[in-house]
């Protein structure tokens, strides 16, 4: 099993964007996930199976502004997820995504969660509580178990229905 999830949500203005951050970006939000997997599907090819899990994000489906770069990254997840799933599942590998929504991490909290910001996602959310990485973790703990076996090229949306809007 392969548990794709490192990231950086930076925020940028439009303006701002370089060739230089963008390519940072994309390494940095998208390229591990191609490499990663790229080095563990021998492995699970001979082991007879396995699963990939990419962590994605909302943040594309919902058109955030101020981080382009993170969007961009995270709607190329999606389509990677499902084309990997079509080439590697005559081998045995399952691949599918997990979108988290806005989940209240340390980070978020630390660099941009206002009061007025916690209000606004409740709002927005059907479910009214935040989310945390622990809303997350049942999800991923499926995807990497055989009770997922019949689910590959998929993305699997956790954000109280915060995409509803």
């Amino acid at each position: 099993m392969l548990v794709n999830n490192a990231a950086r949500d930076d925020r940028h203005d439009f303006d701002d964007l370089t060739p230089e951050y963008w390519r940072d970006a994309l390494a940095t939000n998208l390229s591990h996930h191609v490499f990663a997997a790229q080095a563990v599907v021998p492995g699970m090819a001979q082991a007879g199976g396995g699963s990939i899990i990419n962590m994605g994000s909302i943040s594309w489906m919902r058109g955030r502004p101020g981080m382009l770069g993170y969007t961009a990254s995270k709607a190329a997840i999606s389509g990677m997820t499902r084309s990997m799933a079509r080439e590697l599942g005559p081998q045995g590998i399952r691949v599918n995504a997990v979108a988290p929504g806005a989940i209240l991490t340390e980070r978020q909290a630390r660099l941009w969660l206002t009061p007025e910001k916690n209000a606004e996602f409740l709002e927005l959310q059907a479910l009214k509580f935040r989310l945390e990485p622990e809303h997350i973790t049942p999800m991923v703990l499926f995807l990497a178990s055989s009770a997922s076996r019949g689910c590959t090229g998929q993305e699997f949306i956790i954000d109280a229905g915060l995409t509803l809007n």
